[in-house]
């Protein structure tokens, strides 16, 4: 077909590889505005991400079209990685970032290639400019490639020459800046941390240190005609390049290097001194650090406390999230009043999914984080190792335990930091949402303020974050659902519910199934998440909800059944009083009544827990049976039961009041069943004892009801009818 005539010809459609050097020649080209480089970059982000799923390796198929990455030659690469300039736009960096991520995951092993030759030939050039450009790709890469940007850093003498560069007389601010960022992406890697404290703590100190007035003062004595000089030609830091020095040292503070590190970083300051010389003084080798963790947070504290410093918060957030590892940083940061109140407006204020929000929640969770439960083996263990250690006691940090923590778990609440908490919650990511779940979680270990949680919205939380939270955060979904049972334990449901369409009471069963079974993934099993959930469900059964009821026995009784037989006492017990309450619904009745060997097995077990040594046992085993015995089948059960009725009879025996008022209960119940079973159950009685039993039970009680419900059972066993003798 002809084109007519003025018509523009259709455009040939474009290879990926033709595609991607256009957007390379415009991107090398320069001058665009900054969204169209933000375009041109996530059009090539894209590309690249196309083309790492096509020519992925799979078994026996190969992609029909070669890799888009074989156009992209060293001069392309330099293209795209100088966008990772701090001198960008931080947009057009974000951007470039992504850019890198898919570049480097697409090309595989040239890809590295073409990183480390460009990171090191601009290392070696040494101009300024190639020094800005080679430390903000590390600082960019270092979380994309880890292992390969640490090679890089780790490269025989970089950073020894580090300490001289930026001790020049002239030096330039954006080095200064770009090479702390380096260092600070940096000691995410515990080999790279040990060396940035073995070649840079002395520089770092000196830059956190250094007084911008005496500064100021020394060279006005040296020049006084230099009044109008600026703080580079004085040689002055910056306060925002000390703050970044100053969180990098927390770093370096708060996870202190392994022995055989020291002993290399002791060895690398002593210089000239000879080796006889370090043998002999080996208390001397390891200078002792100037600004201590204290004195950091100090410093990130005041930075957040002042008003008109918005640009040193993302500084002072990141600062305290590592500073407040240490046990005393925590204690005074929680006993600050202005610094929580200033952290939770903070964190109100953030943008979800920021480095602040980050941040903020990571110094929560350090503020309220509990010691993890040891086990009698790990104790033993634990203990051996500080034999070894020549300790001769364990030693823990008194800061640690549940006593200080608990205090500073509740100064965090009173701060009012569950409502932002739950703000958040809505639009975290993965790792956000299982950091707001632990800081939930440590606060609901306080009985005290559970119900506090709950009006405030934490249960309506912990059920979005449950559902929300991918299968692979599988220790942040148990964390979430353990507390969800704490609360839940200790609140009525039907006020934390209400009635609600979005989280109805029954929305609450699945998550605290999911921890009823043991944890798959932990080495010792821990039966409080199985206890905490059994008394969570039992709170829920004891309402009115009959859906709740049905839901827990439909989806909950295997793994409910199986803990009537723990080993454990409290599990046992928390079992069979849940089992009380689903019992009062039909479905519940139906599982030992309905004259199956099931049900008769289910009857004997529950039989036997009526008998068990735990005194909260027997008794809400008494309450079950009371229950069931209202059905002429479980009669029939109990009486063909061997020792079936002596066991019943043995509650009326009881100490407690409470025992014997539901042993008299089911023994009741027994004598007034209608039919062959009333009377089965009547001649059972009376040949196993059961008047004297009664009588003397009833001379022990002093309660009314108990003695009233006693001597009905008396009265229709002694009329000695063999119908039905209901009151």
């Amino acid at each position: 077909m002809a084109t007519a005539v003025g018509a523009t010809p259709p455009k040939a459609e474009l290879s990926k590889e033709d595609e991607t050097l256009l957007i390379l020649a415009r991107l090398m080209e320069g001058g665009q505005e900054d969204d169209e480089t933000i375009r041109d970059l996530g059009q090539l982000t894209k590309l690249l991400n196309e083309d790492s799923q096509i020519h992925q390796p799979s078994k026996g198929t190969a992609a029909s079209a070669p890799s888009i990455c074989s156009v992209m030659d060293a001069d392309c690469v330099d293209t795209m990685l100088s966008y990772l300039d701090m001198r960008q736009p931080e947009a057009v960096r974000g951007h470039a970032v992504l850019t890198t991520a898919a570049y480097l995951k697409a090309a595989g092993d040239d890809g590295a290639n073409n990183l480390s030759s460009f990171f090191l030939d601009r290392v070696r050039r040494g101009t300024y400019d190639d020094y800005i450009l080679a430390f903000c790709v590390a600082a960019s890469t270092f979380p994309i490639v880890p292992d390969l940007t640490a090679t890089l850093f780790l490269s025989e003498g970089f950073l020894a020459a580090l300490g001289p560069l930026m001790r020049r007389k002239w030096k330039s601010r954006k080095v200064e800046t770009a090479c702390l960022e380096m260092l600070n992406a940096a000691c995410i890697n515990s080999a790279c941390r040990e060396a940035v404290l073995k070649y840079c703590a002395d520089w770092l100190e000196e830059v956190v240190d250094q007084d911008p007035d005496q500064v100021a003062r020394e060279f006005m004595a040296q020049d006084p005609d230099s009044s109008g000089a600026s703080s580079v030609t004085m040689r002055r830091h910056s306060e925002a390049v000390q703050n970044m020095a100053a969180v990098i040292l927390a770093k370096l503070r708060a996870m202190p290097p392994s022995a055989a590190s020291l002993d290399d970083q002791a060895s690398g300051r002593q210089g000239g001194q000879s080796q006889s010389q370090s043998q002999s003084q080996p208390q001397e080798r390891i200078t002792p650090a100037v600004t201590t963790i204290e004195d950091l947070s100090s410093r990130f504290t005041r930075m957040l406390l002042r008003e008109d410093d918005n640009h040193g918060t993302p500084h002072s957030i990141e600062g305290l999230a590592y500073a407040s590892l240490q046990p005393k940083v925590r204690e005074d940061l929680a006993h600050h009043q202005d610094f929580l109140n200033k952290l939770v407006y903070t964190l109100s204020n953030a943008q979800p999914k920021s480095p602040l929000t980050y941040g903020a929640l990571s110094i929560l969770v350090n503020l309220t984080r509990y010691q993890p439960t040891l086990s009698e083996e790990q104790k033993k263990m634990y203990q051996l190792k500080a034999y070894a250690n020549a300790a001769g006691k364990i030693r823990q940090d008194p800061l640690l335990d549940d006593e200080h923590v608990g205090e500073r778990c509740r100064l965090v609440f009173d701060a009012g930091v569950t409502p932002v908490l739950l703000s958040h919650s809505k639009f975290a990511s993965p790792a956000s949402l299982g950091l707001i779940v632990s800081i939930i979680f440590s606060l609901s270990v306080t009985t005290s303020v559970r119900g506090k949680l709950a009006q405030q919205g934490a249960v309506k939380l912990l059920l979005s974050a449950w559902h929300a939270l991918p299968e692979s955060e599988s220790a942040s979904r148990r964390t979430a659902a353990q507390a969800l049972a704490r609360i839940l334990i200790s609140t009525n449901p039907s006020l934390v519910f209400g009635g609600s369409r979005s989280h109805p009471q029954s929305s609450a069963i699945r998550p605290l199934l999911s921890i009823l079974p043991p944890d798959p993934a932990a080495d010792t099993r821990d039966l409080l998440p199985t206890f905490e959930s059994l008394m969570a469900l039992t709170n829920l059964a004891s309402t009115d909800d009959a859906d709740t009821r049905r839901a827990i026995i439909r989806t909950a009784w295997p793994h409910v059944e199986e803990q009537l037989v723990a080993s454990n006492a409290l599990v046992a017990k928390a079992a069979v009083e849940l089992v009380c309450n689903l019992v009062q619904a039909p479905e519940g009745m139906a599982l030992y009544a309905d004259g199956s060997a099931g049900a008769k097995n289910r009857l004997h077990v529950l039989l036997a827990l009526a008998d068990a040594e735990d005194e909260g046992t027997r008794s809400a085993a008494g309450g079950a049976l009371a229950a069931l015995t209202g059905h002429p089948g479980v009669v029939r059960a109990i009486v063909e039961r061997d020792r079936g009725v002596e066991m019943v009879l043995g509650m009326c025996g009881e100490e407690g009041e409470d025992l014997r008022h539901r042993g008299g209960f089911v023994v009741y119940n027994m004598v007034v069943a209608e039919g062959e079973a009333g009377a089965m159950a009547r001649k059972k009685i009376r040949e196993r004892y059961g008047v004297e039993v009664l009588k003397k039970a009833a001379k022990m009680s002093r309660r009314g009801e108990v003695v009233e419900v006693i001597l009905e059972a008396l009265k229709v066993l002694l009329e000695g009818g063999e119908g039905s003798g209901g009151s």
